[in-house]
Parts: C-alpha cells; structure tokens; sequence
C-alpha cells in the first residue's frame, strides 16, 4: 500500500477552477482524520471531500493494467488517490465494509465509487477519458474514517466488517440496478449500513426511474 495526498494545488483548463488532484506519495507515516490525510488539502467538498468522501482508495493492480492500455507509467497517486491498495478488491468492495489499516487503529468505512469528472480528465490528458475510465468499470472507492490513526506505505488493510447486503462499489457505478438499489434502501433502513447523501440521491434516481418504466 502507498499513501499519497496533495503535492500542489493547480488551476485547470477552466479560468478560476482550481484542483488537487495532483498527489504524491508521502514518504512516512500520515495522520488520516475526519477529513482524511493530514496536508491533504480538499479544494472541492461538495464534490470531492467531506466526511463521507475522505480517502480515496484505488486498485494498484487496476492502475497497472491502465499503465498497460495507456502505454505510460501510472505510480501512486497518480488517480488522485490517497490510498494505493494491493492484493484488495476495491470494486467488490461492499458498501459499509470496513478498512483496518495498519497497526495503529486507523479503521476507515466504504462509502460510494468515485465519479470521474472533467477535472480528473484534464489531468490525464487522454482523449474521452471519463467515457473510457467509466466503461472499465474500476472507479476505485471512497471511505469515510470511523477511527482516526496513521498509515503508511506498506501498511496492511484487512477487512474487518461487510454488510450482508453484498451491494458492491462496482455495482453502484455506472448503470445501477433497480434491484441492486432496493437493496442498499432496505440495509439502511434496517441499521446494516449508513449511506452518504449522494448514494441516498441514487437510489432515489434509480427508482424512480424504474417506477416510471414499469
């Protein structure tokens, strides 16, 4: 595992639109708190930050197949992310499971995929890359954290907890299903699992949508 957070706080392609997306490793141990990784500076909380959005984990083993496909190394960080896993299934991960991360009692909750936006694509600078970062499927998982504690590289996560539920990040991504989102509605409900707002707006959305088609 790496743990990256900000190295420089940039504007984009858009006059006035800043972004702090450009991360890089940390070379020691790193406070992570409500708000996640400490110097990890959050430029956008609405969409990008808040409790329910404070770690952003990817796949080290997705990033690798994307180093393929790109024909470019992708080190850590390189996504965006502050938490480089390995050897643990991000987009299989179940909405409510629980991170132990280290020794030192960092325990973090996943909460939703993350959306790629014209921020993320600005920095790739890949012709059509939330289109094609969408359909692989992969978005890597935002946590928010239930216990503050330090992390490092090669720290070890071991999944302490997974809601009965069985509702992954990947399967909220992209094209949800209205089974799928009933499932996660009934879980809060019955105390399995606490949503973010966005997740809650989903569901909403996605049923909805079904109610109107049936």
């Amino acid at each position: 595992m790496a743990v990256s957070r900000v190295f420089e706080v940039r504007e984009t392609d858009r006059p006035g639109y800043l972004t702090g997306i450009d991360k890089r490793p940390v070379p020691g141990p790193a406070a992570v708190g409500q708000l996640g990784v400490e110097g990890d500076e959050q430029v956008d909380r609405v969409n990008h930050g808040g409790p329910d959005k404070a770690v952003y984990a990817y796949a080290s083993e997705d990033l690798a197949r994307w180093s393929g496909e790109l024909g470019r190394d992708l080190g850590p960080g390189m996504f965006g992310e502050n938490l480089t896993t390995a050897g643990v299934d991000v987009t299989g991960a179940v909405i409510g499971e629980r991170w132990a991360v280290g020794d030192g009692g960092l325990l973090l909750e996943v909460t939703m995929p993350r959306t790629p936006c014209y921020k993320f694509a600005h920095k790739m600078g890949e012709r059509r890359w939330i289109k094609r970062f969408s359909a692989a499927g992969a978005p890597g998982a935002y946590l928010r954290v239930l216990q503050p504690g330090p992390a490092a590289a090669g720290d070890r996560i071991e999944v302490r907890d997974r809601p009965a539920h069985g509702v992954s990040v990947g399967a909220i991504f992209g094209d949800p299903q209205p089974e799928a989102m009933a499932a996660l509605q009934r879980a809060e409900a019955d105390g399995q699992v606490r949503l973010g707002q966005p997740v809650r707006d989903l569901i909403t959305f996605v049923l909805d949508r079904a109610a109107g088609s049936a």
